[in-house]
């Protein structure tokens, strides 16, 4: 335990001294959130991720899964199905205290109408130039886990791919990594989640034509350049504890996302860092029905007499596990929109049991 506090404060020392200033809301995709589990209970699951999403959570969960191979699936509409994300993830044990995931990513809005080119030579309108594009992010992530000598530690990294497009105009490359830490004694857990840990770099290259340039200039538009993005690291650390009643289990889970970007509308804000808490709680029967909530998104919003009011997102999810498949659902949102909630579902199953029926 002492070794896990250690580390701990090692790390939010080292982090913040380094990463004073940022872009905000780089690569803002990979902070949505993946698998119905998780987004039910407000994405508080830093201390009790341990299957396959674990890649993109916390990789030190993954040391800790119970079966040899496991996959999950993941599709959501957002905001009223103009953007899908997708995502999809396979597990697999190495050996009794190792285990590696590959995970992918995809949040994209496709059939975008491109009206650069509208306009004829001649000066008249033609629709038979509109063409479309599709402005898509993709993230590729590899993680490796190991359980550590001291007892009821685990380690986990992640290293991250991301490919970002913008039709023929613009795309860029990245790369970055993640670590992360669990610790477990009996029914309470810790962990906490280096996302970003040395910076994420996307170059960018823009490819446009004399025309869209022109289009850009006369619209009193900027001409992009080729040009380096950062996203800087984000801490988050999480507690939860589990009460059990017979063939009952309640685990309340508490995160909190440390942001070294700047200030930003979220719960505690400052200059130099913010914090965004998160709250959530999971109900199970034996492990095989599950009830979820959670309290994210805690921000003030200005209404329309000036006044500042508190609002924070709730969200909700149910879950069956039957033999070696879990079917998980959510109700949950982004950013808050009145109307636009999204339904996800998450399909996780152990393949390795399924084989051996």
């Amino acid at each position: 335990m002492k070794c896990f506090f250690l580390c701990l404060t090692i790390v939010l020392a080292g982090t913040l001294g380094v990463y004073a200033q940022a872009p905000k809301y780089s690569n803002e995709f990979l902070a949505i959130g993946v698998g119905s589990q998780a987004l039910g209970v407000g994405k508080a699951v830093v201390a009790t991720s341990a299957d396959v999403t674990s890649g993109y959570w916390n990789p030190a969960g993954l040391a800790l899964t119970e079966n040899n191979i496991q996959a999950v699936f993941m599709h959501s509409e957002y905001f009223a199905g103009i953007a899908k994300f997708d995502y999809g993830a396979v597990s697999k044990k190495i050996d009794s205290v190792s285990a590696m995931a590959i995970s992918v990513i995809r949040f994209g809005v496709d059939d975008i109408p491109n009206t650069t080119e509208l306009i004829n030579s001649n000066g008249q309108i033609d629709y038979n130039r509109i063409t479309k594009f599709s402005a898509a992010d993709y993230g590729f992530i590899g993680s490796y886990s190991r359980k550590l000598k001291q007892p009821g530690l685990s380690f986990g990294a992640n290293v991250k791919v991301v490919r970002r497009v913008i039709g023929d105009f613009a795309n860029s490359w990245g790369f970055g990594l993640d670590a992360g830490l669990q610790y477990r004694n009996k029914n309470f857990k810790a962990g906490i989640m280096l996302r970003d840990v040395t910076g994420t770099f996307n170059a960018w290259t823009y490819s446009l034509s004399d025309r869209t340039k022109e289009i850009f200039t006369q619209t009193g538009n900027e001409i992009p350049v080729n040009s380096m993005e950062v996203t800087l690291p984000k801490i988050i650390p999480g507690l939860a504890y589990t009460f059990t009643v017979k063939k009952f289990n309640a685990t309340p889970t508490l995160d909190f996302d440390i942001s070294t970007d700047g200030k930003r509308n979220v719960f505690i804000k400052s200059k130099t860092i913010s914090i965004d808490p998160h709250f959530g709680v999971e109900l199970n029967y034996n492990k095989l029905i599950f009830l979820r909530a959670g309290v994210n998104n805690i921000q003030e919003v200005k209404e329309q007499n000036n006044i500042i009011t508190q609002t924070a997102q709730p969200n909700f999810g149910v879950g069956v596990k039957v033999y070696n498949i879990s079917l998980d659902y959510a109700l949950t949102n982004v950013g808050q929109q009145v109307g636009l909630l999204s339904h996800v579902f998450t399909l996780r199953a152990n393949i390795d049991a399924l084989i051996k029926h």
